[in-house]
């Protein structure tokens, strides 16, 4: 090859990185967008209640009604995106989202709240399982750490305006405009992504797998121990952080008086840890390993549940929050990232899916099985979630032990 055809190919090479980098900014930027108005919803349980006149516990259905249908339609997006490219799904995605989370600012009733939430959950659960599997498709494995560390930057940040904002901005704006406003910012995404759909890898499936062919390849994927262990635990880890977090705002309206405003600065810090520390984790996960990381972050989250049960003053609680969400960081990241390296690369849009289905269904379980203890209080809640969490984390340590980067795996 000649020097000018070196140049030329090394020039083609940058500019393919460049557009790469603007197009994950894009998509990382979607997938905060989906967690903020997943996230701000939580803060405003109390508040819509009275709006809606209904118990806290009727007006709570509106989590899990989203969370399940989210994860229900993970398994067919990943599916559909490996027969027609991962583009054609994920702008089909984002419209449904941003129509329907449009339309969620005309509720009148809980009841036609909770309808538009599990509509806006069948579209959005789109974006970011294929953004994920987009990682698997354009990094091999040892570099994906990053690339998720940025995604996941995004959703962290989506989670800590959307928990903050949603309840620190209702009462000034409104919780219409609130969902208002999130349908315009991703509709201006959708128009930013349409010149980068070229970027996206074609098809890489023939025609639709029969059913099947489909339980064959959930089937191929879990029959590993290390594909039950890592989605056992993507399985738990919903549950426990979902229950926890869904009802923080009752939690803290209940024990303090707070108003919404003040909930929103108590649990501002829920996302800001991934905000500022995912790309770091990230690399972390690149150079060292998973097998360090993932038990301290489920021990972490064990005991900040426990620790609220304690009579702590708000700040405490702030701080609680905080490690909660590092907890949060230093483990749903990194189990997408080995779910990324399960089954054949051409499957890898349904492995990603399982691992979202699996996920927001622990959400919105969670969320549900959480609201049903508390009938015996917060206290009780916490114990059962909090212990059970903090044992998973013990037995992780040596579940986890041969999670190290393939360099060090393979010395």
């Amino acid at each position: 090859m000649s020097q000018k055809d070196t140049h030329i190919e090394e020039a083609d090479r940058t500019l393919r990185l460049k557009k790469h980098k603007q197009l994950f900014n894009l998509l990382s930027i979607a997938a905060g967008l989906i967690f903020l108005q997943g996230y701000m919803i939580e803060p405003l349980i109390p508040r819509l209640s009275e709006v809606f006149n209904v118990p806290v516990q009727e007006i709570g259905f509106i989590v899990p009604a989203y969370m399940l249908s989210y994860a229900l339609m993970a398994l067919f997006y990943g599916l559909l995106s490996d027969r027609f490219g991962r583009w054609s799904i994920i702008r089909l995605s984002l419209i449904i989202f941003v129509v329907c989370t449009a339309l969620t600012a005309t509720s009148q009733t809980a009841g036609q709240m909770a309808t538009w939430r599990l509509l806006t959950g069948i579209g959005a659960s789109g974006v970011i399982p294929l953004t994920f599997a987009l990682i698997g498709d354009l990094f091999p494995f040892d570099q994906r750490g990053v690339k998720l560390g940025l995604v996941f930057a995004a959703m962290e940040g989506g989670m800590a305006a959307g928990s903050a904002g949603g309840a620190i901005l209702e009462p000034y704006i409104g919780w219409r405009w609130l969902f208002l406003g999130t349908a315009i910012m991703a509709a201006i995404v959708l128009v930013l992504l349409n010149p980068y759909g070229a970027l996206f890898d074609t098809a890489k499936a023939e025609k639709l797998p029969s059913i099947h062919q489909i339980f064959r390849g959930y089937s191929n994927v879990l029959v590993t121990f290390r594909g039950k262990r890592t989605y056992s635990y993507v399985l738990w880890n919903g549950v426990y952080h979902s229950g926890v977090y869904t009802w923080l705002g009752l939690y803290l309206s209940q024990r303090y008086e707070m108003n919404a405003l003040n909930i929103g600065l108590t649990i501002l810090g829920y996302g800001i840890p991934g905000l500022l520390l995912s790309p770091a984790i990230g690399k972390a996960v690149d150079k060292w390993g998973r097998r360090w990381l993932i038990p301290a972050g489920l021990i972490m989250a064990g005991l900040s549940g426990l620790f609220m049960i304690l009579n702590i003053p708000p700040y405490m609680t702030t701080i609680s929050v905080l490690v909660l969400s590092l907890g949060y960081d230093l483990t749903q990241p990194l189990f997408v990232g080995i779910v990324t390296d399960l089954g054949d690369d051409d499957k890898l849009g349904q492995t990603m899916g399982l691992k979202v289905f699996l996920l927001f269904t622990g959400f919105g379980v969670g969320s549900l099985i959480f609201g049903e203890l508390l009938n015996f209080g917060f206290g009780v809640s916490l114990a059962v979630f909090g212990l059970i969490q903090l044992i998973s984390g013990l037995i992780a340590i040596p579940l986890f032990w041969q999670e190290v980067p393939w360099s060090k795996s393979s010395s």
